[in-house]
C-alpha cells in the first residue's frame, strides 16, 4: 500500500487569531501529519444575513462568528508561508464561496478541499476544477447521484487530480455510521483514489478506513477540546492524533511486509524449545511395557519428541525402565 496522506483538519478553531493559527500549525507538525487544512469563510459572500445558524451557534450569530474569525489576504499569505516554508507541511484550505476561491488563489494555494456542502455548488466545483490543481472531495451529505454530477463537473472542467473522501456529517459520526464500505465502493465507481474524512471520536474508524483502502485520512484537530468553536469538541486533541499518525504508519508497515512462515519459524528455534511440549512419562513404566495413552504426558520443554508424533510411540515396548516425567526416546523403543 501506498503511504497515507495525513491531513489534520483545524477548520476555523484559531479563533481568528493568526499566531494561534500558526501554534496550531506548529504542534500538528510535531504529530507527523502530512498537511493542515483550514476554512476560508467570507460571510458575505456564502450566506445570507438572515439564514439559519446551525445549533451549537448559540452565544453569537453566524455572521458575528465569521466575520470575527476571518483572515485578511495579509494574513492568508503569512499563514500559507509559514506552513509550508517553516513547517514544512502542505497547506489547503475549503472555500465556501467563488470569492474565497478567488482570495485563495491570490495566495496560490496548491490544492482545495470541496467540503460537505459544497458538492451540490457546481459554479465552485467549475471554479476550483478550472484551476487545475488538486481536489480533495468530501462527500458527508450527498448522495450518489449529487456524487456523479460532482465529479462529472470536476473532471469535465480540468481537475486531473482528483480524491474522493467517504464522509458522514454528523458530529460525533457513531462508528456505525462511517460507511467504511463506502469505500471500496467509491473505488469501484469512479476509480480514483479514496480517502476518509472522520468525523467520530477516538482513533478505531480512521485505522479502519486505512485498513479499507483510504490513502487520505483527515481527521479535525484542536489544541483543547475546551475551546471555543463547532468542532473543538469532537475534534482530536495532540496527544491522540500524535498516537493516530504512529498507528497508521505502523499500518502501513504491517501491510507492506510479507513474512516467509517457514522461515520466520526457523528464527524462533529457541522459542519452540521454551514453549513448545514434548512427549514425557506419566508413570514410572517398567522394561518389556507396551506403550499406550496413558503411559503419555506432554510437558516442557520441547527439545524431546514431539508431542504430535505421539502416535508414533503407541504400540511399541520399552527397552528399559523409564521413570516418571522423563523425556521418551525412540532408541529405548522396540517395535512388537
Amino acid at each position: 500500500m501506498q503511504k497515507t496522506y495525513i491531513i489534520a483538519e483545524i477548520g476555523n478553531t484559531h479563533e481568528g487569531s493568526l499566531g494561534l493559527a500558526k501554534q496550531f500549525v506548529k504542534s500538528v507538525k510535531e504529530c507527523g501529519v502530512d498537511c493542515v487544512k483550514f476554512q476560508t469563510h467570507i460571510f458575505d459572500a456564502e450566506s445570507l444575513p438572515n439564514a439559519p445558524n446551525p445549533p451549537y451557534f448559540k452565544d453569537e450569530s453566524r455572521k458575528e462568528y465569521f466575520d470575527r474569525t476571518a483572515f485578511n489576504l495579509k494574513d492568508w499569505q503569512s499563514l500559507k508561508d509559514f506552513t509550508e516554508n517553516e513547517c514544512k507541511l502542505d497547506f489547503i484550505s475549503s472555500p465556501f464561496s467563488l470569492e474565497a476561491v478567488d482570495l485563495l488563489e491570490k495566495i496560490n494555494v496548491t490544492a482545495y478541499k470541496i467540503p460537505s456542502g459544497e458538492v451540490t455548488n457546481i459554479p465552485l466545483l467549475i471554479k476550483v476544477a478550472k484551476t487545475a490543481k488538486k481536489v480533495y472531495l468530501s462527500s458527508g451529505m450527498s448522495n450518489w447521484q449529487e456524487l456523479d454530477l460532482a465529479v462529472e463537473t470536476l473532471q469535465d472542467n480540468g481537475c486531473k487530480d482528483l480524491i474522493v473522501l467517504q464522509c458522514t456529517s454528523e458530529y460525533p459520526c457513531p462508528p456505525e455510521e462511517s460507511g467504511i464500505n463506502v469505500i471500496a465502493d467509491l473505488k469501484a465507481k469512479y476509480n480514483l483514489e479514496v480517502g476518509y474524512s472522520d468525523h467520530s471520536l477516538g482513533l478505531a474508524v480512521p485505522l479502519a478506513a486505512v485498513c479499507a483502502g483510504a490513502t487520505v485520512i483527515e481527521k479535525h484537530f484542536t489544541l483543547s477540546k475546551n475551546m471555543y468553536g463547532s468542532d473543538a469538541k469532537n475534534s482530536t486533541e495532540p496527544d491522540e492524533f500524535k498516537r493516530l499518525v504512529c498507528e497508521i504508519r505502523n499500518i502501513e508497515k504491517a501491510l507492506n511486509s510479507n513474512v516467509n512462515k517457514d522461515k520466520k519459524c526457523a528464527k524462533l528455534a529457541n522459542m519452540k524449545t521454551t514453549f513448545e511440549k514434548s512427549i514425557v512419562s506419566a508413570c514410572d513404566i517398567r522394561k518389556g511395557t507396551i506403550i499406550e495413552e496413558k503411559h503419555l504426558a506432554y510437558k516442557k520443554p520441547g527439545d524431546g519428541i514431539p508431542a504430535r508424533e505421539y502416535l508414533d510411540l503407541i504400540g511399541k515396548k520399552t527397552i528399559l525402565d523409564i521413570n516418571v516425567n522423563e523425556q521418551l526416546k525412540y532408541e529405548n523403543m522396540e517395535s512388537v
